[in-house]
This record gives structure tokens, C-alpha cells and sequence, in this order.
């Protein structure tokens, strides 16, 4: 009897990053998982599923074919332009091997928009440079058939080892200004969140757009305080930016793709995971 595979090959792009590399520990007890990492380093040129990949110099081509996976992440980091490229590349092996792609995208794809949170199917539109190279890279995507392709649109992602609370310790220690904007509504996540969301739709095989962020909203300064609090940090140093008189929104919010329950949470969930 041919013995059914019943296990993905997945492919993370990125996963020597934050994210990337909380997916790889995610996913690797449970599919066959590969990933790329960029600055050569001992743990993963060791580790025989790790292809050291430059975006802006390698073809992702090689590493896919190397591969053949089934599900690619793309969570990769770098020169956009090089990145545009790659995900055309990815594109067309997706089409000649009918595997899917989930990119993981940012509510930056909404930044002109300011008065409002932003639902999947919101026309998307950005002031921002970083902004208009994800829509770039979501525009390609959605016209490939829905099946071959999740696009997470993630809000500010928080968590004990992510770059955004690293960033909060060093200012403090450097004795710098964290700096805090008043007028911005947010929502948030974690990457323990993000990944097992992420696992769910792997799981379930499940396409098209996913916001995943908390169900609530919160001021920036105020969360960033929350963080600090959570953290033990004692008298921080605070800068206010103003960039308008008025509130701006920069939020992802479900309306058509909701997850279940026990995957959706709250600010004060993100808060819990870290407290010291």
C-alpha cells in the first residue's frame, strides 16, 4: 500500500527573524519544516532544514525547488524592491505546483485611512513606503486562485522577546525617551498568538484575508504605559509625538474571516504574556 502522506512540507521564509522563528518552533513538531535565515549563525547552519538565503542576491527559486513545499510563509524581512521580486518568483512556482503561500502583511496597507479600523475586504491605501510595498506584493497575490493563498494582516506585535519590548528596555537602561503616541488607536498581538492562529489555518486549511489583531482597540501611549508597568520599569522617561491634532486609527479588525473563540483575545491578554 502507497503510504499516504499526510503531512505538509512548509517553508518559512524569515525564519531566522522574530516571527519566522516562532512559527519554525510552532510548526516543526508537527509538519515537515524548513526555513532561511539570512546572517550566518552556528544554531541554524547546523540545523539541516535551514538554507541560508539573501534576498536581495539568491534566487528563492533554488531553496523552493530544493524544498518542494507544500505551504510557504513568507515572513521575510529586507530591501522591498528584492522582495517584490522573490514574490514573483514565488508566485509562479505556486502556480506550476499548485502549493500555497501565506504572507504575512501588515496594517500599514491601511495608513492613508485614519478615521476608521480596517476590515478584510476595506479598500486598502498607504501614505507610508512600507505600506504601498506590502499592498504591492498583496495586489500579485490575490490574483491567484483564493485556495493558494492567506494574507495575515498583523497589527503592532508585542511579546517577551519581540523587538518592540526589547526596544522599551533599552531605552530605559540607556536612560533615552521611549516614545509614545497619544492619538494613535491600535490594536495588538503577541507572537505565541499570532502562531498558533497561524497553526489553526494551516490546520484547517483555510484561505484569503486574515486580520489578526485583538478584538479591542487601545491608544498607543496607553498600552506602551501598561507595557512598562507590566515590565517593572520604574519612572521611564516618556516622549509624546503628535503627528496630528486628531485620533488616528491604525487597526486590523475581523468582520468575514472570524477564528474560533479560544484563538481570539483581548490587549489584556498580550499584556499578561509579559508580565515579568
Amino acid at each position: 500500500m502507497k503510504k499516504e502522506k499526510s503531512k505538509h512540507t512548509i517553508l518559512i521564509l524569515g525564519a531566522s527573524g522574530f516571527l519566522g522563528n516562532a512559527l519554525y518552533k510552532e510548526l516543526c513538531p508537527y509538519f515537515r519544516t524548513f526555513g532561511t535565515y539570512r546572517i550566518p549563525k552556528r544554531e541554524f547552519e547546523k540545523n539541516q532544514h535551514f538554507f541560508q538565503y539573501n534576498v536581495e542576491e539568491d534566487d528563492v527559486y533554488e531553496i523552493l525547488q530544493a524544498v518542494k513545499p507544500t505551504i510557504i510563509i513568507s515572513a521575510l524581512r529586507g530591501d522591498f524592491s528584492a522582495q517584490v521580486i522573490a514574490h514573483a518568483h514565488i508566485v509562479e512556482y505556486i502556480k506550476t505546483y499548485k502549493s500555497k503561500l501565506i504572507f504575512l502583511s501588515s496594517a500599514n496597507v491601511f495608513d492613508a485611512y485614519s478615521k476608521y479600523p480596517s476590515y478584510e475586504n476595506d479598500k486598502t491605501l498607504s501614505n507610508s513606503i512600507y505600506g504601498h510595498f506590502k499592498i504591492k506584493i498583496e495586489n500579485a497575490l490575490l490574483r491567484l486562485p483564493k485556495k493558494h493563498v492567506a494574507i495575515i494582516r498583523l497589527p503592532m506585535v508585542f511579546g517577551a522577546q519581540s523587538p518592540r519590548t526589547q526596544e522599551i528596555k533599552y531605552f530605559f537602561k540607556e536612560k533615552e525617551p521611549i516614545e509614545v503616541f497619544p492619538n494613535l488607536i491600535m490594536n495588538v498581538s503577541t507572537d505565541s498568538k499570532i502562531t498558533q492562529q497561524i497553526h489553526y489555518i494551516i490546520n484547517r486549511n483555510k484561505s484569503g484575508i486574515f486580520h489578526l489583531g485583538s478584538n479591542d482597540l487601545v491608544h498607543h501611549d496607553d498600552f506602551i504605559k501598561d507595557i512598562i508597568t507590566a515590565l517593572q520599569i520604574k519612572t521611564p522617561l516618556l516622549k509624546q509625538v503628535f503627528t496630528t491634532n486628531d485620533d488616528r486609527y491604525l487597526a486590523v479588525l475581523p468582520k468575514e474571516n472570524l477564528l474560533p473563540k479560544h484563538l481570539q483575545f483581548t490587549s489584556k491578554d498580550v499584556l499578561s504574556e509579559l508580565e515579568v
